[in-house]
């Protein structure tokens, strides 16, 4: 009796080890920081490599929080042509980090709470206008197209347009 009960401790001792080693492996894997969330999506290729382009990939990837109105890929498109490619230019930087900065908000405002706003200030220091109507949510003259896209230093709203600022 001894020897099987030895056993049945050790099993249950393997159990609770396994199931935290688990745990705290998958709590690893989803811990991702806005940039890397972003990236992952596979539809912020244009976005990220604009962030890239503007130095800003530290501070995405910092403390935060921070809030995102990230545009698609598709709304990058939409810019008129040689647009991107003129503010990825080295000599342009600094109007990117102004456009880039405007699509950020200090803190981490969900849906919930965006629809209670009108406006919020962005990084860049310039407020965006907020409407809603109908479960439609407006961000100047974006829409957004998905919201509260969670990663550990924040939030990502996905908008289907580039703002840009005043």
């Amino acid at each position: 009796m001894n020897a099987l009960s030895s056993t049945r401790k050790s099993l249950a001792a393997l159990q609770v080890f396994t199931f935290f080693l688990i745990a705290s492996v998958s709590t690893v894997a989803i811990s991702k920081d806005l940039v890397d969330t972003a990236a992952d999506a596979g539809s912020f290729s244009t976005l990220v490599a604009a962030v890239q382009a503007a130095d800003l990939v530290e501070t995405l990837k910092g403390e935060g929080p921070y809030t995102v109105l990230a545009p698609t890929d598709e709304a990058f498109a939409k810019l008129p042509e040689g647009t991107l490619e003129s503010l990825l230019k080295p000599e342009n930087k600094q109007q990117l980090v102004d456009i880039l900065t405007y699509h950020v908000v200090p803190g981490k405002v969900t849906a919930e709470q965006v629809m209670g706003l009108s406006e919020a200030e962005t990084v860049n220091g310039q407020s965006v206008s907020i409407s809603s109507s109908d479960d439609v949510v407006k961000i100047d003259d974006a829409t957004v197209v998905q919201a509260d896209v969670m990663a550990d230093n924040g939030v990502i709203h996905v908008i289907d347009t580039v703002l840009m600022p005043k």
